[in-house]
């Protein structure tokens, strides 16, 4: 190996992967891109605690029971979420050189939580998933999925990315306990009985500002830096005051309570690969109530990975001069599979997180961030206890500030043009709002062509704008259309 400068192994090895990943030519660096990584799986790790908690039970226990009175166990549920983010994040990367990471949708898992079992059982609820993963293919094969992506107007494309991140600072906010319900008075306060009152809360604010100061200043790694920060100072605080769980004392940590682990891993439980019934739903809820389920899971995973995609892609400067994503049919593709493999493994179907906006804003701009994300959820399958330290109040203040920064995009609607402004707005508000995307893609879409129609300007609309509005007046109508053939 020559000692010469520029000629080591080493160096070959980066300037390899620099040019596989492109990595300079999209003016990042591979530091840029590790943080980033890290900074996104900080951001979601939440998800292999969650997911189990959401779709998962404990035996003879009611509680995400399905109409057999099974149950998927907590611990295989959680091996299987980190398995099939780890893979799908890692082949995005290598595929699609995005830095979208995937993990399990939350919208869905609760659909098939709450209303999908209790007409089935779970093998037969994760085929429906396989099979709206394997449509959603299809539509991606056939380029469907990246005709309808670059027919969106730039107005709705920037209220997209903007409704995203007002979005993703409302899990923040919510996540945090900064904002929570009340009884019987408005729909949300700020904290408990509107004022600040627990320690948690306390910290999320103070790590807010602090990324806030770190990005202004133009730290590098501002939001690792923070999230790391906070995390000591909440095993600090949680060695002197023990607050524990709020789900078992008031004023306690929102999901994980910062601490060292009782172990530091294990061989994980994957038994639940494979445990699918692909035609079981049809067979058992009736082929009329299945296909309205698989309907609504399509539209959803279609609009929520399209919008999650439009809105990072546009943050990290990724689009071209119209707002599209180069190659973005590969992505939605390796999206689909996330669908398949995550009903194939019973995690439910995976997406694009939107969490990824938090490493673009540490600086990802590659796939090269996705091979760290992925390969912490892998490692996570082994070491669950590890990351489980880290509290949601540390990480949820990255939200904020990256929130904050998407929110920028709404500088590209023309707010003087009232048939763009009503859309923009409804789009962005819905999505928070309604904690969904795909909704407020479905009423931005809906109202648009509603005003160019009132406009006079019916033809300039694109064809396949009027073909997912017509789809999301379905989708909006679905509960009465279900009760009227029930």
């Amino acid at each position: 190996m020559s000692d010469e400068p520029g000629t080591g192994t080493g160096t070959a090895v980066r300037e390899r992967v620099d040019r596989f990943f492109k990595i300079g030519e999209r003016g990042s660096t591979m530091g840029r891109e590790v943080r980033g990584g890290l900074v996104t799986f900080f951001t979601m790790a939440y998800i292999v605690v969650l997911n189990p908690i959401i779709i998962g039970g404990v035996a003879g226990n009611p509680t995400n029971a399905d109409v057999a009175g099974h149950v998927l166990p907590m611990v295989q549920v959680a091996g299987v979420t980190a398995l099939v983010a780890g893979v799908m994040t890692i082949l995005m990367g290598l595929i699609a050189n995005y830095p979208f990471a995937i993990a399990t949708g939350l919208g869905i898992n609760s659909l098939l939580a709450v209303a999908v079992v209790q007409h089935m059982t779970w093998p037969a609820a994760m085929g429906l998933v396989v099979i709206d993963g394997l449509i959603i293919v299809i539509l991606g094969a056939t380029g469907f999925r990246t005709a309808v992506f670059n027919a969106v107007p730039a107005e709705l494309k920037a209220a997209i990315a903007a409704g995203i991140g007002a979005f993703i600072a409302f899990i923040g906010l919510v996540d945090s306990g900064f904002i929570t319900r009340t009884q019987g008075g408005p729909p949300v306060q700020l904290g408990s009985d509107g004022s600040i009152s627990t320690v948690p809360t306390l910290i999320f604010a103070v790590g807010v500002l602090l990324m806030g100061v770190l990005t202004v200043r133009k730290v590098r790694g501002a939001l690792l830096i923070g999230i790391v920060t906070m995390t000591i100072v909440s095993l600090i605080v949680e060695s002197i005051l023990h607050l524990g769980s709020s789900t078992k004392k008031p004023g306690g940590w929102a999901m994980n309570v910062p601490g060292m682990p009782d172990s530091f891993g294990g061989l994980p439980d994957l038994s639940l690969v494979g445990k699918v019934d692909l035609l079981g739903g049809f067979q058992q809820a009736g082929i009329v109530l299945a296909s309205t389920l698989v309907f609504t899971l399509v539209l959803a995973n279609f609009f929520d990975a399209m919008g999650t995609m439009t809105g990072i892609g546009k943050e990290g400067d990724l689009v071209d001069a119209k707002g599209n994503l180069p190659g973005i049919g590969k992505a939605l593709m390796v999206e689909g599979v996330g669908a398949v493999a995550g009903g194939a493994a019973s995690s439910s179907s995976n997406t694009v997180f939107v969490e990824s906006a938090s490493g673009v804003a540490e600086g990802a701009r590659t796939g090269m961030a996705n091979i760290v994300t992925g390969g912490l959820f892998l490692i996570a399958m082994f070491f669950t206890p590890l990351y489980e330290i880290v509290p949601m109040e540390a990480v949820t203040p990255a939200l904020v500030v990256v929130g904050a920064l998407m929110m920028g995009q709404v500088r590209e609607i023309d707010w003087t043009r009232f048939e763009y402004a009503l859309p923009a707005f409804l789009t962005i508000v819905v999505m928070p709002f309604t904690y969904s995307i795909a909704n407020g893609i479905g009423v931005g879409f809906i109202s648009w062509v509603v005003l160019a129609t009132a406009r006079g300007k019916a033809k300039q609309v694109h064809p396949l704008l009027w073909v997912v509005a017509a789809l999301f007046v379905l989708y909006f109508a679905r509960g009465p259309i279900e009760h009227l053939f029930s």
